[in-house]
């Protein structure tokens, strides 16, 4: 194996060098090159950068993948440079449950029609979470990895580069103070009535190796000094770049929150409509449930148990429709026929807008006022609901009752 002993040996010697000044500077026993108050500034504030940048990182991979072996199979794949496998989403494989599911109790069922329907649902929202943690992944975990795999690294790399260049200064620097020291002693005015002339020519002798010394260590000084300076405009202009790398993650992050607010309005727009569907089954629902063990015509609706109850107000019941058994008055309600009660209707805040699925039902309007009653045997999830002349059922879960 060819190696240069010469350059290995001045390698060590260099290493060694810096090693004591390094351990000289901690302890003390040595002067050290003080940076200026902006290039210290500059350096705080890459080092924040770098240290919350990381935090951020691996917290939104958290969020992104909660399970901690999906992420290390993942960070393993990216290192090997191979693609990673596609992953069937939770929402997608609960779907998947479902509709098995209601293939076994049967789709023309209730509950396995319900079972379909809250399936597709949840296939919809494990598809939009995909699109969510793929677009996330693009428009904002790459950038901030980039930074940290490519310009943190090389800004690491040259801060080492400095913190050798200050040392080796500041090694040139004390060995011209000792050799300025030694020539100064050495250049003295000896005492000829004293000293012996064999002396005097030794002084001399002296007195000249140290110029040279000194002449010697000025020269690596200077040299020391312009690397040094090279290494630190170097350093500097990587370090003020940090702030081209906020504005570009300030834009990264803005396209994060939107791509949240899109999966999050996805999985709204989901729920309601999937809210919509089971509220225009509820009718049948009951409709089945109640044909294989119809009630008398005559039949009231069930007693309340005693004991006051003043945290939880009712809602005012409206007499049954004339002829009409309550148990399917929800099926043939005709808004037009129903009258409220005499008094005790109640005030309702709408919390969502909501679509009328049938002439039966009331639309309603986010934040509007409107009155409420129920009907004897109407399905507890369904209240009536007035505004105006306008009449129709409008679902509890859209309302906030007012006291």
């Amino acid at each position: 194996m060819d190696f240069n002993v010469k350059k290995l040996a001045s390698d060590a010697g260099v290493f060694f060098s810096r090693a004591m000044q390094f351990t000289e500077e901690k302890l003390g026993q040595a002067e050290k090159t003080e940076l200026d108050a902006h290039f210290e500034n500059l350096l705080a504030r890459a080092d924040c950068t770098k240290n919350w940048t990381e935090k951020i990182l691996r917290q939104t991979e958290v969020l992104l993948q909660p399970n901690p072996s999906a992420r290390v199979e993942e960070f393993l794949y990216e290192k090997l440079d191979r693609k990673v496998p596609s992953r069937v989403t939770n929402g997608e494989l609960l779907a998947q449950y479902m509709a098995e599911a209601a293939n076994d109790f049967g789709p023309g069922t209730p509950y396995g029609r319900t079972l379909i329907k809250v399936g597709e649902a949840q296939r919809l929202l494990g598809a939009a979470e995909r699109d969510f943690i793929h677009t996330a992944s693009i428009t904002f975990l790459t950038p901030l990895r980039n930074f940290l795999e490519g310009d943190w690294r090389t800004i690491a790399k040259e801060r080492r580069i400095l913190q050798n260049r200050r040392l080796d200064l500041d090694a040139c620097k004390a060995r011209l103070r000792k050799a300025k020291a030694a020539e100064a002693k050495a250049t003295a005015v000896p005492d000829f009535q004293q000293t012996r002339p064999r002396n005097f020519v030794l002084s001399a002798s002296a007195s000249a190796l140290w110029n040279d010394e000194v002449e010697k260590a000025e020269q690596e000084l200077r040299l020391a000094q312009t690397e040094f300076d090279r290494q630190a405009e170097v350093t500097r202009l990587l370090l003020e770049g940090i702030s081209s790398t906020h504005v570009n993650h300030l834009r990264c992050l803005h396209e994060f929150v939107e791509a949240q607010s899109s999966y999050y309005a996805q999985c709204y727009q989901s729920m309601l409509q999937l809210q919509k569907q089971l509220g225009s089954f509820s009718g049948t629902f009951v409709g089945n449930a109640e044909s294989t063990s119809p009630l008398p015509a005559t039949a009231s609706p069930p007693a309340v148990a005693a004991g006051p109850l003043p945290a939880v107000p009712t809602i005012p019941v409206v007499p049954t429709l004339a002829g009409v058994p309550s148990t399917v008055a929800e099926s043939v309600l005709n808004p037009s026929e129903v009258q409220p009660p005499a008094s005790g209707t109640r005030k309702a805040r709408v919390l969502y807008d909501y679509e009328a699925a049938d002439s039966s039902e009331l639309a309603l309007l986010a934040d509007e006022l409107i009155t409420v009653y129920s009907l004897p045997g109407m399905d507890p999830d369904w209240l009536i609901g007035e505004r105006g002349n306008q009449k129709g059922k409008v679902p509890v879960t859209y309302l906030e009752l007012l006291s």
